[in-house]
């Protein structure tokens, strides 16, 4: 799944933490990041600051139910 133009990380983690499956992050050199891991997105936000936005993210969902609940977020805001 890609996500575009993310303005409201904070509120993606919120939501990405309420997924009961896994949540994988895709590097642009195929690596997966488990997104899940406080630890990985502290690094993650870490290197966001520099940026105010996101601009493509590709996402693995491991759960139709956690798609649905990140789709839901992208579409309210």
């Amino acid at each position: 799944m890609k996500l575009t133009n993310i303005q409201d990380v904070d509120g993606l983690f919120r939501t990405l933490n309420q997924c009961k499956g896994e949540v994988w992050l895709v590097s642009k050199e195929g690596d997966r990041i488990n997104l899940k891991s406080k630890l990985s997105q502290m690094l993650f936000t870490a290197n966001l600051f520099t940026k105010a936005t996101i601009n493509e993210l590709e996402l693995i969902i491991s759960e139709p139910e956690d798609m649905k609940k990140v789709m839901d977020f992208m579409i309210s805001g």
